[in-house]
């Protein structure tokens, strides 16, 4: 699992057919004291977070796969949880 922080939304005007009617974020992996790791990453969100959001990502792709009902999907990080401030 992966700490993170919610920095926008992703639109695009094709996507995979099991990306449809999901929410997609991107979001940026943070330390313990929010300081930016490595490179941002996509999550499909269950959830309903915003912008500037800390959440904390799964990326069990196997998981996702379960979660969403589909054996084969390119989705592999998802929201699990918003932080509370």
């Amino acid at each position: 699992m992966i700490r993170a922080r919610v920095e926008g939304n992703v639109v695009s005007t094709m996507c995979h057919e099991t990306m449809r009617g999901w929410r997609l974020l991107i979001c940026q992996p943070i330390d313990e004291e929010d300081r930016d790791l490595g490179q941002p990453v996509m999550a499909i969100d269950p959830q309903g977070a915003g912008v500037g959001s800390t959440i904390v990502i799964t990326t069990d792709g196997k998981g996702v796969r379960e979660f969403l009902g589909i054996d084969k999907t390119p989705i592999r990080n998802m929201i699990l949880a918003i932080e509370d401030e």
